[in-house]
């Protein structure tokens, strides 16, 4: 048993052999001879062409008894273009007019029948038994009495009727080409009426499709995303859209009648050549490094001069464009399938559906060319499904690289917003270490008993040191808030202790300008909850030192409410209330957001980042609480919130047991502690504390001196600072931890404690001190350790 196997070529062979025999071998139509078309046998199960021997009569246009009574007619094969056909050996002009005539014989009894007529180069009038039935322009026997125009028609045949005699008119004075192309069609009436609606349907939707899907794609280039892509893509989607409605059966025109054909004729080759054009530079935008930067170039550049050549030229010339246009759009056909193949090969996104969309594209020209030369009929709902598949494709190969172009986009964001944060984290610590030695210095020369010239001095110092603390602070929590690396704590706390030691600390502010400050505390509220203490003392601090900012006259009155308790829950309500400058009722929302105050003059006058209020009122909304403002320009502001809070189960009075030792008591007197820094200037401001207290200090400069220079039976404490060479504290704290060294650690650090919360714990840091630190918050860690 001998097998063999078919090439691709060999099968593609056979189909194509069988295909011709088939079309051969069919029952072939009923065609005219000597003009006349017998359809007598004819049931008109499909629609019939009239093809076939037509009589002809050139350079006249005959009525119908005239071409009736006419001697020695030309027999032509139908339909005819009579331009560059030879007729008693004279090659015919695209100029003239001419005469067809037919005589069809009908069944004597058959369905109600009509005409399909398709335009015609360039107007024409057909006359149906001595009746004009249809029309399209004006025919004439001069330019000045011709009035071109392009239209299909359905005509109805009267009933009862068994025989028709069809004249035909044709005249050009403009196109190159000249006679008819396209075939008439007889049929039934209602298939013939449904076909025409069809037709029509589906043209009005795919243009609909693809002008939105134009204006869609033009709207997302104009709004923002500037990919040029896309820009192409949506032009292309309009100026072809043209070419479903204003070309072929010519809905446009039938939807516009008596629209200009010397505009639709320019539109209609315009909107061929420029789209191929503009078609290319979308593949040469799309993949770049897919394509050749000189022939697409060579590609649009002819097509936009055969563009310019259809906007300027007479039809006469411009429409003779068409053949050589033909090769170009053929190379076209070849040349972005294998652009959207390397496209495909080299992964970039989207290119699969690129590659289905050659495809379908190929389908499309495929067919108008073979209609446009005659070999195959229109085929319009094949049309219609490979132009949805094909613009569908490549809509999904942009929606791909837009999804792709915003991925990426939020990668760099995200990279971006870290690069963001280790900067400002960076710029907290190298900003915070020497705001550590000023303000801790500061302390220590008020501790030193000053003159009350000095004093004023530190004051000034401190305050600005504080100041631009408070800036760092700011900036750094807000950037932490936008990156959602906000953590709060539920821990027990006194919330009225909270705003009394705030309006304490903030009292000398408010003496300084003149203004009263007052605390109103609901004498019901015994008890500890349960919150984030630096959260809270945040938000209001933030509330009550705006206020004293913008009064210049009168008071701010801070006040604390109970609103509602039960036995596990109370929910107080915040307000701090001032008689200062105010702000318009229609810049309440524009205070809320970051860097921005009510009024530019409002930063020069009063200074700060504009900060303040945006964080307080995103700390509230990340606890579900709502930052509300009442205020009225030159009457004073009003800020309040509720927040709901846990309750503690000790007493305050339970509490008092355990207040710290006065520093002059010495209560580190017999503790030795070793400090490692290597700023020069933080370790004499820690030392200088330390000795206060009563402690022994030995300093090492990095992680590896500390492990050298620990003595367990001898040193009861460690303050690590973290970022030091040689050996910074988290090696060192991880050495130490290895070595079975179980005394406190203390880190300190210019870096934030939820920043290093989790390391700090990986490692066997204890507790950290943040710099610039206060003393007694050094005192009180301190003290918590060794006690």
């Amino acid at each position: 048993m001998i097998r063999a196997s078919l090439s691709p070529f060999q099968f593609i062979l056979i189909l194509f052999l069988f295909f011709v025999s088939t079309t051969v071998y069919a029952a072939q139509p009923a065609t005219a001879v000597g003009g006349l078309l017998d359809l007598r046998a004819e049931h008109f199960e499909s629609s019939v062409e009239l093809n076939g021997q037509w009589k002809f009569y050139w350079n006249k246009l005959l009525s119908p008894k005239a071409a009736a009574n006419s001697d020695n007619p030309e027999l032509v094969d139908f339909p005819f273009l009579w331009h560059g056909n030879f007729l008693n050996g004279e090659e015919l002009p695209s100029f003239g007019y001419a005469t067809y005539t037919l005589t069809i014989l009908l069944p004597e009894s058959s369905p109600p029948l009509s005409l399909g007529i398709p335009d015609m180069y360039s107007a024409y009038r057909l006359y149906l038994n001595n009746q004009v039935v249809a029309e399209n322009g004006k025919v004439g026997t001069s330019k000045e009495d011709f009035i071109p125009y392009w239209q299909t028609h359905t005509v109805n045949i009267p009933e009862n009727v068994d025989t028709i005699h069809l004249t035909l008119q044709i005249a050009n004075f403009e196109h190159s080409k000249a006679g008819i192309s396209n075939d008439i069609v007889i049929g039934k009436a209602d298939s013939m009426a449904l076909r025409t609606f069809q037709f029509a349907a589906i043209d009005l939707l795919l243009t609909g499709c693809l002008l939105m899907s134009g204006l869609y794609f033009l709207g997302l280039f104009i709004m923002g995303n500037r990919d040029k892509a896309i820009l192409m893509f949506a032009l292309y989607s309009i100026v072809f859209s043209y070419r479903i409605i204003g070309v072929g059966d010519y809905t446009l025109h039938s939807v516009l009648p008596g629209i200009s054909w010397y505009i639709t004729i320019r539109l209609e080759y315009m909107s061929l050549f420029a789209g191929i054009g503009i078609f290319a530079l979308y593949t040469n935008y799309l993949y770049p490094e897919a394509s050749s930067h000189r022939l697409p170039r060579i590609v649009y550049t002819l097509c936009f001069l055969f563009a310019f050549a259809s906007l300027t030229l007479p039809p006469y010339y411009f429409t003779q464009l068409i053949n050589p246009f033909l090769l170009l759009m053929a190379f076209c056909l070849i040349y972005v399938p294998y652009i959207y193949t390397r496209a495909y090969l080299k992964k970039l996104p989207g290119s699969v559906y690129a590659l289905m969309s050659a495809i379908a594209v190929l389908i499309v020209f495929g067919i108008s060319l073979l209609y446009y030369w005659g070999i195959a009929p229109k085929l319009q709902l094949l049309n219609f499904l490979s132009y949805v598949a094909f613009f569908f494709l490549q809509s999904l190969v942009l929606s791909h690289r837009v999804s792709f172009q915003l991925k990426k986009a939020r990668l760099e964001a995200e990279q971006g917003l870290i690069s963001k944060t280790e900067f400002l984290s960076t710029m907290s610590h190298e900003i915070r270490t020497p705001l550590n030695s000023v303000i801790g210095m500061s302390h220590l020369l008020l501790k030193n008993n000053p003159r009350k010239d000095q004093i004023e001095h530190l004051d000034v110092m401190l305050f600005s040191a504080n100041n631009l603390l408070s800036i760092v602070n700011d900036i750094l929590d807000y950037s932490k808030i936008e990156a959602g690396k906000v953590s709060f704590e539920q821990i027990e706390m006194n919330a009225a202790a909270i705003v009394r030691n705030i309006v304490t600390s903030l009292q000398a502010s408010a003496q300084d300008k003149g203004i009263e400050l007052t605390l109103h505390s609901d004498p019901n509220l015994p008890y500890k909850l349960i919150g984030d203490p630096t959260r809270l003392s945040q938000v209001i601090t933030n509330l009550v030192h705006n206020a004293i900012k913008f009064t210049e006259v009168g008071k701010v009155q801070v006040s604390l409410y109970i609103v509602e308790e039960n036995e596990n829950s109370v929910t107080l309500k915040f307000q701090v209330k001032d008689s200062g400058i105010g702000i318009s009722k229609e810049k309440h929302k524009l205070i809320f957001e970051r860097f921005t105050q009510a009024d530019s003059s409002t930063s020069r006058g009063f200074g700060g980042t504009g900060l303040g209020l945006a964080i307080t009122k995103k700390i509230l909304e990340l606890q579900n609480s709502t930052l509300e403002l009442v205020s009225e320009e030159g009457k004073g502001s009003e800020f309040y919130f509720t927040q709901t809070f846990g309750k503690s189960t000790l007493k305050e009075t339970e509490l008092k047991k355990g207040f710290l030792p006065e520093e002059s008591y010495k209560p580190l007197n017999g503790i030795n502690i070793l400090l490692v820094e290597d700023n020069k200037m933080n370790v004499l401001v820690a030392q200088s504390f330390l000795q206060r207290w009563g402690a022994t200090i030995d300093v090492a400069v990095n992680g590896l001196e500390a492990l050298h220079k620990l003595n367990k039976e001898k040193h009861h404490l460690i303050l690590m600072d973290l970022h030091m060479p040689i050996m910074d504290g988290y090696e060192a704290t991880i050495r130490l931890r290895q070595q079975g060294v179980h005394i406190p650690i203390i880190a300190l650090t210019a870096n934030l404690p939820n920043e290093i919360d989790e390391k700090l714990k990986e490692v066997g840091i204890n507790n950290v001190v943040v710099k610039p630190f206060l003393p007694d918050e050094l005192y009180r860690t301190i003290l918590h350790h060794v006690s």
